[in-house]
């Protein structure tokens, strides 16, 4: 899950416009050469497929699981990530996974 353990870079932080953020956070990543990129002023839905993906991933994987370390937390994210993205059913395709074809339909109306 760390980029740089792939050898990629983060360029950007997407982020919205919360106070949780104090302006040190953005000087942070400025000295690390990322750049924040603020979403839009009563814009939810510019970031709510990450800010989903993160509560999902804390409710599912995080309140269940005691982590020891930065390395058993990557371990989990990383077995969460295999299991999230391919494995489970997605309502967006019938409710079929990923790595399966999707389910013949009911009738031949659509």
């Amino acid at each position: 899950m760390d980029p740089e353990d792939v050898g990629c870079r983060a360029r950007y932080m997407i982020r919205d416009r919360d106070g949780k953020f104090p302006a040190l956070f953005d000087a942070v990543l400025a000295d690390a050469g990322i750049e924040v990129v603020l979403s839009g002023v009563r814009m939810p839905r510019m970031n709510s497929i990450m800010e989903r993906w993160v509560q999902t991933c804390r409710r599912e994987l995080l309140d269940r699981t005691l982590i020891w370390n930065q390395h058993h937390l990557l371990h989990a994210l990383r077995e969460f990530e295999q299991f999230y993205n391919p494995h489970r059913p997605h309502q967006g395709i019938a409710n079929a996974r990923p790595l399966h074809p999707l389910p013949a339909p009911l009738c031949g109306c659509r």
